[in-house]
């Protein structure tokens, strides 16, 4: 992503209600599914390290973060208080085996990542019955500003997103879309309300009453934990045989 990007990502992230939400379910997943818990978890693509610090500070697990960007690598570190090193999930610098969990957020949607190779580095660095967790951009109908600005190149699936998971060697795969209930909102907000090209990107301040309120929305959707037929995310949790 561009500076400009990742310095929204940076502001927003301990507070926006989608990150919030995201970084909820990723610890409940970890918690349900912990992989090989005697290892630790690569966060790949950390971003500016938002959920390193989340995990930080509610699990003793020692974790590791990557990034493309230099700059937003060294923000991660400083941030989380985690190790952190810049690189490409195209090519992990990480030995064979070296990682109990995994988890990547909005990353293989991205127009840098390789989906074959990046799947393939990382069931490389997870050592036999890790996890591997991954949220991914919903519905290629559904591109839109948005992604330019966050230079996502495709949007999944939950069937084309396990199929690629599939197709790359990890087994027990589950995917569950999720923000469903917020679709109709965010369906208005990218295809009507700022749907042309020079739009910004969805990342920022929000105002505070309706910042709780969506994410009061998603969090009683993941209380509820019923499978939804769409969402405007999947998320998809596998192991590494």
């Amino acid at each position: 992503m561009e500076d400009a990007e990742y310095a929204l990502m940076d502001a927003a992230e301990d507070g926006m209600w989608w990150y919030r939400a995201v970084h909820a379910r990723l610890l409940e997943t970890l918690a349900a599914r912990p992989g090989v818990a005697s290892l630790p978890l690569l966060d790949a693509g950390c971003g500016t390290g938002g959920f390193l610090r989340r995990l930080a500070e509610s699990s003793p697990r020692p974790a590791f973060g990557l990034d493309y960007n230099p700059r937003a690598a060294a923000r991660a570190g400083a941030k989380s208080g985690q190790p952190v090193t810049a690189g490409t999930v195209n090519d992990l610098p990480f030995p064979d085996a070296s990682f109990g969990a995994a988890v990547s957020v909005d990353v293989l949607s991205h127009a840098g990542a390789d989906q074959q190779r990046a799947l393939a580095e990382l069931h490389r660095v997870l050592a036999p019955g890790a996890t591997l967790v991954l949220n991914l951009p919903a519905y290629e109908w559904m591109f839109s500003a948005h992604d330019v600005r966050v230079h996502n190149a495709r949007r999944y699936t939950a069937r084309r997103a396990a199929a690629l998971l599939r197709a790359a060697g990890f087994a027990d795969v589950t995917t569950r879309y999720w923000n469903g209930f917020l679709l109709p909102l965010m369906i208005l907000q990218r295809k009507v309300l700022a749907r042309g090209d020079n739009h910004a990107s969805d990342v920022g301040d929000f105002p505070p009453l309706l910042d709780r309120l969506l994410h009061g929305v998603c969090e009683f959707e993941r209380r509820i934990a019923l499978p939804l037929p769409a969402g405007g995310s999947v998320l998809l949790v596998a192991n590494r045989p």
